[in-house]
């Protein structure tokens, strides 16, 4: 479900910047803007490349490139 909401004209300018260098629709970008921030409020001790790396690396996990750790195994 999409729905229209009003943001600043300066976001989006930011946003448009933003999602042609990852090559992501504007609504992409602040899309990916809103859920590293929930992230990052739900996680205040986590720093910003701590927490990219994760998301980073449940997305090779999910393209099969890597394997899950499982806490308490090779201990």
């Amino acid at each position: 479900m999409s729905t229209a909401v009003k943001i600043s004209d300066n976001l989006v300018i930011k946003a448009k910047v933003k999602s042609k260098i990852f090559k992501r629709s504007i609504a992409g970008q602040i899309e990916y803007w809103a859920s590293i921030g929930q992230i990052i409020e739900d996680n205040p001790d986590l720093p910003l490349p701590f927490i990219q790396e994760i998301l980073v690396a449940k997305e090779q996990i999910k393209a099969g490139l890597g394997t899950s750790y499982v806490f308490g195994e090779g201990e």
